[in-house]
């Protein structure tokens, strides 16, 4: 009985003492600084988003895929992924594409709730995404803010 008693005090100290082994990282901050159109097909139109993703922490960011979404409104407007890989240094930055489809569906949803809200100014954003970096190395972030279009109301 005591062998186990000891066995289990033994297991749950390695386990403990093994969480302080993943570092404690600050978030990461990502801007988007472009887009450009890409090809597109019938019902969709296809962007590259371009992120400054900048890394704070004292260890570099090791990153083997790139996933977002885009809500406008409330309401999805636009996601992409892509698979490729690389490493942000400790104290840097860096940009990265991704390709993001909108749907036309997409689109007609974002105009049927433009309709309701009369607006241009004002509307809400939230971009979410990850950087995946294997089982316990991914890193998640969230980018909310509001758009302002007060010229391209002029142009409905």
């Amino acid at each position: 009985m005591r062998r186990l008693a000891g066995l289990t005090l033994s297991l749950l100290l390695l386990t403990l003492s093994a969480c302080a082994l993943f570092p404690n990282r600050d978030p990461v901050n990502i801007n988007v600084v472009g887009i450009e159109p890409l090809q597109s097909q019938d019902l969709e139109a296809r962007f590259a988003v371009k992120l400054r993703v900048q890394n704070p922490n004292e260890t570099a960011i090791d990153y083997n895929g790139v996933a977002l979404d885009l809500e406008v409104n409330g309401r999805p407007l636009a996601s992409g992924v892509s698979d490729q890989q690389g490493s942000i240094p400790r104290f840097s930055e860096t940009v990265l594409m991704v390709p993001v489809s909108v749907s036309a569906f997409s689109v007609l949803r974002q105009t049927l709730g433009l309709s309701q809200t009369q607006s241009l100014d004002n509307l809400p954003y939230v971009l979410r995404g990850k950087l995946a970096g294997g089982l316990f190395g991914t890193m998640r972030f969230v980018d909310r803010g509001t758009l302002d279009l007060p010229n391209a109301a002029a142009t409905w």
